[in-house]
């Protein structure tokens, strides 16, 4: 360490304790001068500070030279000790009229990072930056204490401030560190449950409103917006089992069927108080286990400040939103999914962020995690902010975000929101309202580029992985492999037949002759990409009507209707993904203020469409036909594709070679039809597997008696048929016995 004078100048002093120093360690802590170390402290309030050593003797008592607290003195070097030698280790011992107190110098310690930080940060490829960024609870120079860390490359001073500093910007104002534009102090002596954020100063001098911290772990709940330190480096897991099972194996060639839920409106305590996560982890998950699905897709769970985004306005994209408990409880309703073998997506939304003050929005005093250009980095239908994703820094904390709730949750994948907003420059825009790429082209590489690298970050570090993109254009590829050219995504959701089929089911029976193709048309893009069949959130609000209400004719047709309709969905290629309360029918559409109309199920026609759910779940687990080829031609074929005027459909779902294959029947009509021939592939018994006719769903109980067998006629391109009763408005299916 360098000599320097013993005493700092009044220019330092005054910014100093006016937080305005632009390098605070150059000023305090220990410095090496002749004879000694002079040591420089800020105490605000106090009269006399001391400096004592670890064996609890003075070392040195200092002067106060500001009245706002600013002390110093020099700490002489003990005969025979080396002038290279450190400063020896101390406290900070103060004092007033009301009694004196002890605290520990951030300024004695150095820093955290390193330059490797500094170079992966720039460079755009730092993949464990959760680990250093943030509030780090650590061991650091043998003391007990938190790293703060914050990318925030345009300020002119930032503070880290919080309950353990009188929210005061002068006591911890922290080390630049010039090559990234990170600023970190180490503080002694500070744990976890600090309330804390950071104080900025921005390069023409404003002081901006106090920012939570981008890489908080956890946050206080709503309206409070601070960062809360924690610890999620330490969580307890039993799922060894279940992550080394997810690992094998294609997830195309897996059953999946998926139960999207808000966590905040799925059920409610006692006056309307939100649950827990431990609360939903024994609620939740025993109900899902029970209805059969694989996998619970979570609305988004990031730290967000209002309840009415449902989530897709995110401020934390490394907190769980404490609305529901803390980090270790959300760790632990993920290990209960996964000891139940259900795995757990989550909502991620790194398309666009909110502009609120303690959030992202001009973060160090202009545009920094937003595009500079407000064509490209405002989006004027959600009035929020996009990120610069060509900027490898902004790049980079987002691809830290999805690895770390890999890592540290054990999340079983992402559900990528708004996927096209990203893709395209012109998204939502008008004539000049957005800027073209150099070639005058639409597409937004920084944004493909990105994704890109998520998905193959995902997918290489943690096998078993998966993506899923919401994206409702045609883009080409978007779940091909990076390598072939494609986003790299494992799945995208199918809106276009979606939209189609929820057409065709609004409208009275004896109109559907005049759209058949909308039941149809999908098949002619059906394995272009890696399918999920979503009836989400987005189609039971603001105005749409749920389910039920959707479907046509009077109060038993409806229920018929929608029966039809689940199973037409369940055996049609395709992973499957229905919204939560659409299991049993609920009449009304989604509030996400209040719980869902659980008493419904007590009644029978709802309860029916609850325990259809459960039973086509079932089937799609144990029956390899129907998802064992979802996302290849070669687990498809039409039988009737063209009876319009009766409103029928059949098709063949296969399997493997050795698995027997599955003719599904659908009848969207309210006419009863006897002896429907329909074409077979293999003679012999075609047991019938599920009739959502059925009496046990509230159907009429029409059938076909447990089976049909084959007669030596061909129909419909096929060597053998049989002839069926085809129930009113009912999906049927039948799965090949044998001679």
């Amino acid at each position: 360490m360098s000599e320097q004078l013993s005493k700092a100048s009044e220019t330092d002093v005054e910014a100093i304790v006016a937080g305005r120093h632009g390098d605070p360690f150059a000023v305090l802590g220990p410095h090496a001068v002749k004879g000694g170390f002079a040591v420089r402290v800020f105490v605000p309030h106090a009269d006399t500070v001391e400096v004592v050593g670890e064996d609890g003797k003075v070392l040195a008592a200092l002067d106060k030279t500001h009245d706002a607290g600013f002390f110093e003195g020099v700490i002489k070097r003990k005969r025979g000790v080396k002038v290279s030698a450190p400063p020896p280790r101390y406290r900070i011992h103060a004092g007033n009229k009301g009694g004196s107190w002890e605290l520990a110098d951030p300024y004695a310690f150095g820093p955290v990072l390193g330059p490797l930080d500094d170079h992966l940060l720039v460079e755009g490829t730092h993949r464990l930056l959760y680990e250093r960024l943030g509030a780090q609870v650590l061991e650091h120079e043998g003391v007990e204490g938190v790293n703060f860390a914050v990318w925030a490359p345009n300020a002119s001073r930032v503070s880290v401030v919080g309950d353990f500093n009188a929210w005061d910007g002068r006591r911890h104002q922290m080390r630049k560190r010039i090559d990234s534009g990170i600023w970190e102090i180490f503080a002694p002596g500070v744990g976890v449950g600090a309330v804390y954020k950071y104080e900025i100063i921005a390069a023409d001098g404003r002081l901006l409103p106090l920012k939570a911290d981008p890489f908080g772990f956890a946050s206080e709940i709503r309206p409070s917006t601070a960062s809360v330190v924690d610890r999620t480096d330490r969580l307890t897991w039993t799922d060894d089992a279940y992550m080394a099972a997810r690992a094998q194996g294609d997830p195309r060639r897996k059953p999946m069927s998926i139960y999207e839920v808000h966590l905040g409106s799925w059920q409610r305590g006692d006056w309307n108080r939100f649950l827990t996560y431990d609360e939903l982890a024994e609620r939740l998950i025993p109900y899902v286990k029970a209805l059969g699905f694989t996998h619970i897709e979570l609305m988004p769970v990031s730290e967000h400040p209002l309840d009415m985004s449902w989530g897709y306005q995110p401020i934390g994209l490394f907190a769980p939103t404490r609305r529901f408990g803390d980090p270790a409880a959300f760790a632990r309703f993920v290990d209960a999914a996964h000891a139940a073998d259900i795995g757990v997506i989550i909502d991620w939304v790194p398309a666009h962020f909110p502009t609120d003050e303690h959030g992202l929005g001009h973060f160090d005093g202009g545009p920094l995690y937003e595009h500079a250009d407000p064509r490209r980095g405002f989006h004027p239908d959600w009035n929020t902010a996009i990120y610069d994703f060509g900027r490898k820094e902004v790049a980079n904390f987002l691809t830290a975000s999805a690895l770390y709730w890999l890592d540290r949750f054990h999340v079983d994948g992402f559900r990528v929101d708004a996927v096209a907003s990203m893709l395209y420059l012109d998204y939502s825009r008008k004539e000049g309202e957005w800027s073209p790429n150099e070639d005058g082209g639409r597409d937004n590489r920084d944004a493909v580029a990105f994704l890109r690298r998520v998905n193959e970050l995902c997918y290489e570090l943690y096998p078993g992985t998966i993506t899923i993109a919401e994206e409702s254009t045609s883009w080409s590829g978007v779940s091909a492999p990076v390598y072939a050219g494609g986003l790299g995504f494992g799945f995208k959701w199918n809106m276009g037949w979606m939209h189609d089929t929820l057409g065709y089911m609004g409208r009275e029976a004896i109109h559907r002759r005049w759209h058949h193709d909308d039941l149809t048309f999908g098949l002619l893009y059906a394995f272009a990409e890696n399918f999920v069949l979503p009836i989400s959130h987005d189609e039971v609000v603001h105005g749409k009507g749920s389910m039920i209400r959707r479907m046509t004719g009077d109060h038993w047709q409806k229920f018929a209707n929608l029966r039809a309709y689940y199973g037409f969905m369940w055996c049609h290629p395709g992973k499957k993904l229905l919204f939560m309360g659409q299991e049993f029918a609920q009449w009304d559409e989604w509030k996400s203020d209040q719980s869902l109309d659980w008493h419904l199920t007590q009644f029978p026609d709802h309860l029916g469409v609850q325990t259809l759910i459960r039973d086509l779940n079932r089937i799609h687990r144990e029956v390899p036909a129907l998802y064992a080829r979802d996302c290849e031609p070669e687990g498809f074929r039409w039988v009737v594709v063209e009876d319009r005027d009766q409103s029928v459909f059949a098709f063949l779902r296969s399997g493997g070679p050795e698995d027997p294959p599955v003719l599904a029947i659908s009848n969207f009509t309210p006419v009863p039809r006897e002896g429907y021939r329909v074409g077979l592939p293999l003679a012999g018994r075609w047991r019938e597997i599920l009739n959502t006719d059925a009496a046990i769903y509230g159907g009429s109980n029409f059938g076909n008696d447990g089976a049909v067998w084959t007669d030596g006629e061909e129909a419909h391109g096929l060597p053998v048929s049989a002839l069926m009763r085809l129930p009113p408005l009912a999906t049927v299916y039948f799965e090949y016995q044998g001679e």
